[in-house]
C-alpha cells in the first residue's frame, strides 16, 4: 500500500523581531504541514535574499509561502489593527497575484471577530511610507504598503510554482500616522491581531491545493 503523499510545507515570512514574536507567542500548532517561520530582514533586498536562499533547501521544494507582519494603511478609515488581505502584490517588477484569498478573509474573521479586514492591492517600497506619499500610492489603487511581501512573493514564485498570499496588519494609516500621539497604543493593537492569526494562516494551508468546490 502506497503512503499517501507528505503535506506541503509552509513558509511564513516577517522581516522584524517583533513581528516574529508575536507569531511565536501565536504558534499552538495546527498546521496541515511543517511550518518555518522566517525572519528576512527589513527591506526589500532582504526579503530577497533570504526567502530566495530558504527556498533552495530540498525540503522547502514546493512550499506555499505567506508573507505577513505589520503595514502602513493608504485609505482613509482604516486604523491600527485592521488588516490587510492582498489579492495580489505589487512592486516596479511587476504583480504576483494571491491564491484563495477568499479563505483567508473567512478565515481572519473567524480568529479575531469585530476586527475589519481590507482587500486590495499591496504595494511595495523601500522605506517606510508617511504623509503625502499614501496618496500617491492610493491613487494607483493600491490599499496598503510595506517593504517585503512585494519582493518575497515574487521571489516566491521565482523558484518554481507554488500558492502565495500576503497578510499584513495595519500599524499606521493616514489618521493614525506613527509620529503621533497613539502610536504606542496602535502598536500593541497590532502586536495582539498579528499574533491571534496563525490558525487563519494554517487553515489556507491546508486547504490551499485542494481542488475548489
Amino acid at each position: 500500500m502506497t503512503p499517501p503523499p507528505a503535506p506541503a510545507p509552509l513558509l511564513i515570512a516577517c522581516a522584524l523581531g517583533i513581528e516574529h514574536l508575536a507569531l511565536r507567542l501565536g504558534d499552538r500548532g495546527g498546521s496541515g504541514g511543517p511550518v518555518t517561520v522566517l525572519r528576512t530582514g527589513m527591506g526589500p533586498k532582504a526579503a530577497e535574499r533570504s526567502v530566495t536562499r530558504v527556498l533552495a533547501d530540498p525540503a522547502l521544494a514546493g512550499a506555499a509561502v505567506l508573507a505577513t507582519g505589520f503595514c502602513a494603511g493608504l485609505a482613509p478609515g482604516m486604523h491600527p489593527g485592521d488588516l490587510v488581505v492582498a489579492e495580489e502584490t505589487r512592486d516596479p517588477r511587476g504583480s504576483v497575484p494571491c491564491a484563495r484569498t477568499d479563505l483567508l478573509v473567512k478565515e481572519l474573521t473567524r480568529a479575531v471577530p469585530g476586527r475589519t479586514v481590507h482587500t486590495g492591492p499591496l504595494t511595495g517600497s523601500d522605506h517606510v511610507v508617511r504623509g503625502p506619499e499614501r496618496a500617491d500610492l492610493r491613487s494607483t489603487g493600491a490599499i496598503a504598503a510595506d517593504m517585503e511581501s512585494a519582493a518575497t512573493l515574487l521571489s516566491a514564485v521565482r523558484g518554481g510554482e507554488r500558492p502565495v498570499a500576503a497578510v499584513r496588519v495595519v500599524v499606521d494609516a493616514p489618521e493614525h500616522e506613527l509620529v503621533r500621539i497613539g502610536t504606542v497604543r496602535g502598536g500593541i493593537s497590532a502586536f495582539r491581531v498579528l499574533r491571534s492569526i496563525l490558525p487563519a494562516f494554517f487553515e489556507w494551508h491546508r486547504n490551499v491545493l485542494l481542488p475548489r468546490r
